[in-house]
């Protein structure tokens, strides 16, 4: 012959700390609150696009300007047949480009750093804006460059200086991989910043170790 079953008793009337209890609230388990996923997916396309149409304007009149000025010119003259070359053994062709590359990767950090100050948070849509109005602002440059430089008709021009009077070559982009020099430097600096100075992901034991009742039996032990 066996005992009855005693039915459990009413919710009220549980022990706090049962196990086999039902939860408060009518068995209603609230989440704990939403961790900050940031602003959108939206504003950080918008964000996104603003800083590509600033940098690429903004910072290639920048460049083009500073490279129109800095870059070295090639000296020619014109002995009456041709147009040569003053200095054949020159090389401030090379350095033309040579310029150029390092505006660009000076450029491209120099707006890598202010969009990490004024967006630390970062985020793809970001990052992806720095290369696009890097490569649009180096293009934008390049022809800016070359407009404010010497004309571009050289028999033209050789023919108004006239024969034997040095004349400077039009402003001219060599190695058009210098263009990339400007994404590569942003995006450099702009991983840098964000690899020393970025927010950092959170812990994923601190619910588990801030409870009222320490930490739960087995977890690792805190370092």
């Amino acid at each position: 012959m066996t005992a009855p079953l005693t039915p459990p008793p009413p919710p009220h009337q549980q022990p706090p700390n049962d196990p086999w209890g039902a939860p408060p609230d009518g068995g209603v388990v609230e989440a704990g609150p939403h961790k900050d996923d940031g602003p959108g997916m939206r504003t950080e396309v918008l964000e996104a696009v603003v800083v590509t149409v600033v940098t690429a304007v903004v910072g290639g009149l920048l460049l083009g300007v500073l490279w129109w000025w800095l870059t070295p010119h090639v000296p020619l003259v014109s002995n009456g047949d041709a147009v040569l070359l003053k200095d054949t053994e020159g090389e401030q062709a090379v350095g033309s480009d040579g310029t150029f590359t390092l505006l660009g990767l000076g450029i491209g950090a120099l707006f890598a750093l202010v969009v990490f100050l004024v967006r630390r948070r970062g985020g793809v849509p970001l990052v992806v804006a720095l290369a696009v109005g890097g490569v649009l602002g180096g293009l934008l440059a390049w022809r800016l460059g070359v407009w404010l430089g010497p004309e571009q008709d050289v028999v033209a021009r050789a023919t108004e200086v006239g024969v034997g009077k040095t004349f400077s070559a039009p402003v001219k982009l060599g190695a058009k991989g210098a263009l990339l020099a400007w994404p590569l430097g942003a995006l450099l600096m702009h991983l840098g910043l964000t690899a020393l100075f970025g927010p950092r992901d959170p812990d994923p034991y601190e619910e588990q170790y801030s409870g009222p009742y320490g930490p739960p039996p087995g977890a690792p032990p805190v370092a």
